[in-house]
């Protein structure tokens, strides 16, 4: 059954900045003064375009790190819309970042996506409104699933698929994409989760996803279209390193951080160590 949502009323100007707020998008970033211009107001005008929502959403540029303009940027961009803001981090570390914007919000959802914003944002409000209406707990962009649209290099390709089989093989996942850059959870889960996750970089989403789906939560696939960054800030092979490091401690840990889950007063899911 869908909720009835009622918007915040706007404030002088018309921008509201919501407390609490259904959702909050986070944004990773790191240099990325030059992007972030464009694809923060893209965002959110994919956000206003949701009706549900009304315009009871927030963004948050999570800077960790950069060393250019970025968080300058990000700062003309909030004086124009007060529903941006910029989390401003000295170290670096994607999984870093967004630990530390959700563990900060008390959204009913949150989400993140890559700021080159490759996943289109057509997708964003199936993956949203899932969760939001109760239909999973954690809805994941996918490349790998049927009806996917992808365009990528074959390097890169090669990787994520071979990085992808390991995973659905050594921790036993039925999740085809862990890695895709656009996830929304439920905000009541992800507090159960997130003090458990270890990763603070690019494999904190494979260890978050992996505890979700053997803690009992409801995670769903959805295909989307997605077009390669060319001028991406992800190192390929020290990355291919840290999550096969991942993998290996994760399988072993995994029993364990299930029980501490399903220990926690407020656990929700139906739990699964096998």
């Amino acid at each position: 059954m869908t909720k009835e949502f009622n918007p915040l009323p706007a404030a002088a100007g018309g921008i509201v900045v919501p407390r609490p707020c259904v959702v909050t998008w986070v944004v990773p970033v790191l240099n990325e003064e030059h992007r972030i211009a464009s694809s923060i107001p893209k965002l959110a005008g994919a956000l206003d375009g949701i009706q549900e929502l009304g315009r009871n959403w927030e963004i948050v540029v999570a800077d960790n790190g950069s060393t250019d303009g970025t968080s300058q940027e990000a700062a003309r961009i909030s004086a124009r819309d007060g529903r941006v803001r910029c989390l401003r981090m000295e170290e670096r570390g994607r999984g870093r970042a967004l630990r530390r914007a959700w563990s900060e919000s008390d959204a009913e959802a949150l989400a993140y996506a890559d700021v080159d914003l490759s996943t289109d944002l057509r997708h964003l409000p199936e993956l949203l409104l899932a969760v939001w209406r109760g239909e999973c707990d954690v809805a994941i962009g996918s490349r790998l699933v049927p009806g996917a649209r992808i365009r990528r290099g074959w390097l890169r390709g090669t990787l994520s698929r071979v990085y992808n089989v390991l995973t659905r093989l050594l921790l036993r996942t039925r999740i085809r994409d862990l890695q895709c850059g656009f996830k929304v959870i439920r905000g009541t889960v992800a507090r159960q989760l997130l003090p458990l996750v270890d990763n603070d970089h690019w494999f904190f989403d494979t260890e978050l996803v992996i505890l979700a789906e053997r803690a009992g939560f409801r995670v769903r696939e959805f295909p989307v279209r997605w077009v390669e960054d060319t001028d991406s800030r992800v190192r390929v092979w020290s990355t291919v390193d840290e999550d096969l490091r991942g993998i290996t401690r994760l399988r072993r840990e995994l029993p364990s951080k299930v029980r501490q889950c399903r220990q926690r007063a407020d656990f929700k899911g139906k739990g699964n160590l096998d």
